[in-house]
């Protein structure tokens, strides 16, 4: 429950889409995929863990919230084992990325350091970005151009602009995860002083922003079919998928409406990800 799994195609689609640009570009270490595949899940495991954790300690999840229970909170685990999973999960990462060091260098040292410290200070420390705010803009980073280009750099060992624009729909689909669990928090957060975009935002606005933000990863699509070719329009398959769960988001406020239309985020991001890696594959 804690490492909540619903969350974990946001770890495994841009490790997807960064693997076939370095395919598409020559070059495939079955390895380095693979050691990039399991490190960013345990990344996204340990940083669930750790939200679990840090948000008990602060009170955001109370009895009342619309998500599933907390373990925490919910006293079903003692915090402190909840804490020696979290630094299980991050060590397990680490594992992982001696390999890409190996074979990548330092750059893939500090890529994995950095992605570890926001995964705990999302929550964590004493001023967490999530409280402030800025989840979104984490979560497009570290899960759409941080993860992409990564992935790409640990096959290559160079980056190209390719790459990046290949990381702007990733990391926008990935922010739309988070938003549409925000929107189900709204009320408790608040209560909470968890200032997230949501709250900021107000929930009609919010509403508007999550189907801006998944149109944009349509859009975004564009440039990279000047760069590659027509394939990688392919994405464009999962649209009806995208308006079904933005009726969704508008009209809804119970609890089992909006959890579902999380994981099914989570899953428009990896079906997303799969159609664009084999447009990447077929350019």
């Amino acid at each position: 429950m804690a490492a909540r799994p619903r969350t974990l195609p946001a770890a495994l689609a841009p490790v997807l889409v960064g693997t076939a640009l370095g395919i598409q570009g020559g070059e495939f270490d079955v390895f380095a995929f693979l050691a990039a595949l399991l490190g960013a899940l345990f990344i996204q495991v340990g940083t669930n863990l750790s939200n679990d954790y840090s948000d008990a300690r602060r009170g955001a999840d109370t009895e009342d919230r619309l998500g599933p229970v907390r373990v925490t909170a919910g006293g079903l685990v003692p915090p402190k084992q909840v804490l020696i999973a979290t630094a299980v999960s991050f060590g397990l990462a680490v594992v992982c990325g001696i390999d890409l060091i190996v074979v990548a260098g330092w750059v893939l040292l500090l890529i994995g350091a950095a992605s570890i410290v926001a995964g705990i200070l999302y929550t964590g420390g004493p001023r967490p970005y999530g409280y402030e705010g800025l989840g979104e803009l984490f979560v497009f980073l570290f899960f759409g151009v941080v993860a992409v280009t990564g992935s790409y750099y640990v096959q290559i060992q160079h980056l190209t602009w390719q790459a990046f624009v290949a990381s702007v729909p990733v990391g926008l689909i990935a922010a739309a995860i988070l938003i549409v669990n925000n929107v189900r928090d709204i009320d408790t957060d608040r209560r909470a002083s968890k200032r997230t975009l949501a709250v900021r935002m107000g929930r009609e606005r919010t509403r508007v922003f999550y189907a801006v933000v998944l149109a944009a990863a349509y859009v975004a699509l564009i440039p990279l079919a000047f760069g590659l070719s027509a394939w990688v329009l392919l994405p464009l398959l999962s649209i009806p998928l995208a308006l079904r769960l933005v009726a969704i988001v508008r009209t809804r406020t119970d609890g089992p409406s909006l959890n579902g239309a999380l994981a099914r985020t989570g899953l428009l991001q990896l079906v997303f990800c799969l159609l664009l890696s084999a447009g990447i594959l077929l350019s």
